[in-house]
């Protein structure tokens, strides 16, 4: 059980990882004038980045009910509660900017770049960076959770 334990721990982690790592470079990529082939990179990493967001929480949930502590311990434990209210914000905050990629399928279909709108712009970059922040908060918040402390 113990080999099964670390398996799926390390499975979690590197969900984690690629998803911080797909939501960087989104951030760090995201920006006006892209290429034809930028906007079809940001649009893959995007996939990646819900791919993993979406294995994350199937293993976490994995390693909530039938691994490690088991469900009650997190279930009483605020820590666990909170960080999952800032990821479900997460996962919402990135609705906007796949949508806007993915509507950048048409234009890259005729070869053209996209032409992204001051608004359009703004707004995915502030979403971007709650994102940020949102992964940042879950970041401080696990290693607590795991040591008991915001239990009831």
């Amino acid at each position: 059980m113990v080999i099964a334990t670390s398996l799926m721990a390390t499975l979690h982690h590197l969900a984690a990882f690629t998803m911080t790592a797909c939501l960087v470079y989104e951030f760090i990529a995201y920006r006006k004038g892209l290429s034809i082939e930028e906007a079809r990179r940001i649009q893959r990493v995007d996939l990646w980045y819900g791919v993993s967001a979406g294995l994350l929480v199937v293993v976490g949930l994995l390693r909530v009910f039938y691994f490690e502590k088991g469900a009650n311990y997190y279930s009483e434990n605020v820590l666990f509660w909170i960080k999952m209210a800032i990821f479900m914000i997460v996962g919402l905050l990135s609705i906007y900017p796949t949508i806007r990629y993915i509507k950048w399928n048409s234009i890259l279909n005729e070869n053209k770049s996209p032409e992204i709108p001051e608004q359009e712009f703004k707004t995915t970059r502030l979403l971007l960076s709650l994102e940020l922040v949102g992964i940042v908060l879950i970041l401080f918040a696990a290693p607590m959770m795991a040591r008991a402390i915001g239990m009831n």
